[in-house]
């Protein structure tokens, strides 16, 4: 081949990996979240060895390899993200598939049974691979505005009962099937639907499987797949949908059906122990409640913990701020809520609840209305009206006056409540500003009787705050 015939051929090549990615143009992107990759795999983690205490899980090493193969093939394409991915067989006779946050994902033996070919039981994991990696879970849970939630991380930094998984559970949030982290909205079904299509198409499935497979269990009603639609709702047109978006997809030659593979496992699967449990969502269990009562004061706040006016700075994903240097940063540079706080500032009480008497927590609140439309005075009254629901001794201390931060409109409002520590009572100094993604907020907690200088402490911390461009 001559050296001009090579150089053709090798613009050739990219210009078809342009094209192909060009054609892949709806681009699915995760939405708002507050914690991190790296918090949604710590948490996921958590869950899946509480959850494999109570699993049947196969140890059958012929079919975990196959499923472990689908797994990769599929996980192994650029839209999965990245994460950490792992699958397991449970021996369940429910049709039914989940994945928790940060990857751990699990295929119950009866969906095997169900389905007439690979890339249908490919179809289903696509879809749960989607939901890691679009991170519905942690999203949902972002968008409940949960004011514990900074404070919970703290909390799971510290260990002992402050596990992540152990602070959601005190906040009302398992794992079970009716959770936020684990029932998904229909527009996170859809979203899933046209991921998981993208994910087969790149690993060599036929997209149409997965539409055919969620109408053979929608037709057989109560006998194919209530346990799946339960946490997974239809979100409508889903086979019309999954056909658009196919339409979108560079063209491709299927391999079709790659039944052989399963019939094999699906023969082996005859020689597992019978088992017929309930699902009691998968093994995981479903917490209730919601606020937890404080159950005890501790000591009264050590001068250590009050905060040195020498700053270092600290860039988390969507802001910087400057923060004492005797003080400690309970949170990843990539997640959009942060503790900032002494270790003896971070209070746990018996339950594992966590809470701060002494610090400062940045986070943003989610607008709960239909035009996401972020406004400054609605947001920040419906903020104040959230953190005193899960502080009954919390009142304001006048009204909210304007203030600049960095070159944003923000509002400044003092709260005052019960403290943690033994005979005190708070201060909270609440600063919101809004955002492209929400209402930021700062809160600056310390107990009412600190010296003046606490107060100059926080006034250098709201002047260094920095929002990216």
């Amino acid at each position: 081949m001559t050296a001009r015939a090579t150089r053709v051929l090798v613009l050739t090549l990219l210009a078809g990996n342009f094209f192909e990615i060009l054609a892949d143009h709806k681009q699915l992107k995760a939405g708002f979240n507050l914690f991190s990759k790296e918090q949604d795999v710590h948490l996921g983690q958590e869950a899946a060895t509480k959850a494999e205490r109570d699993l049947p899980i196969v140890r059958d090493r012929a079919i975990t390899d196959y499923i472990q193969g689908i797994g990769r093939r599929l996980s192994s394409q650029p839209q999965a993200g990245g994460f950490p991915y792992t699958f397991k067989v449970v021996n369940e006779s429910s049709i039914n598939a989940f994945a928790l946050p940060g990857g751990p994902t699990y295929v119950n033996t009866g969906l095997l049974r169900a389905a007439d070919n690979e890339g249908q039981l490919a179809g289903v994991m696509a879809h749960e691979i989607a939901h890691v990696a679009l991170r519905h879970g942690t999203n949902q849970t972002s968008k409940a505005n949960l004011i514990q939630l900074p404070a919970m991380i703290a909390g799971a930094v510290l260990g002992g009962n402050g596990s992540m998984l152990g602070q959601l559970s005190q906040l009302g949030i398992g794992l079970g099937a009716n959770s936020v982290l684990m029932k998904f909205s229909r527009s996170a079904e859809s979203e899933a639907d046209l991921l998981g299509t993208q994910l087969m198409a790149r690993a060599g499935y036929n997209p149409i499987e997965m539409a055919r497979f969620f109408e053979k269990l929608e037709a057989q009603g109560g006998r194919g797949g209530p346990e799946f639609f339960a946490s997974h709702p239809n979100p409508g047109n889903r086979r019309k949908a999954i056909e658009e978006e196919i339409r979108t997809l560079p063209q491709r030659n299927y391999a079709e059906g790659e039944s052989d593979g399963l019939r094999r496992i699906q023969a082996q699967l005859a020689s597992l122990p019978p088992t017929d449990r309930d699902a009691r969502a998968q093994g995981i269990e479903d917490t209730r409640g919601g606020q937890v009562p404080r159950d005890g004061q501790v000591p009264r706040a050590r001068e250590a913990t009050r905060p040195s006016d020498r700053l270092r700075e600290f860039q988390a994903r969507d802001f910087s701020i400057s923060y004492p240097d005797n003080w400690e940063v309970f949170g990843s540079n990539d997640s959009a809520m942060v503790t900032i706080a002494p270790r003896e500032g971070i209070v746990q009480a018996r339950n594992g609840t966590s809470t701060v008497g002494y610090g400062a927590i940045m986070s943003f609140f989610y607008p709960q209305y239909n035009d996401g439309r972020v406004d400054l005075d609605r947001d920040t009254r419906d903020l104040i009206a959230q953190l005193k629901s899960s502080n009954p001794t919390m009142r304001a201390d006048g009204n909210s006056r304007r203030i600049r931060v960095e070159r944003e409109n923000g509002l400044l409002t003092t709260l005052t409540s019960e403290s943690p520590f033994q005979g005190e009572s708070e201060v909270d100094l609440l600063v919101t500003v809004t955002r492209p993604q929400g209402l930021f907020y700062f809160v600056f907690i310390s107990p009412r009787n600190e010296p003046k200088q606490v107060r100059g402490v926080f006034r250098q911390m709201v002047r260094s705050v920095r929002f990216p461009d």
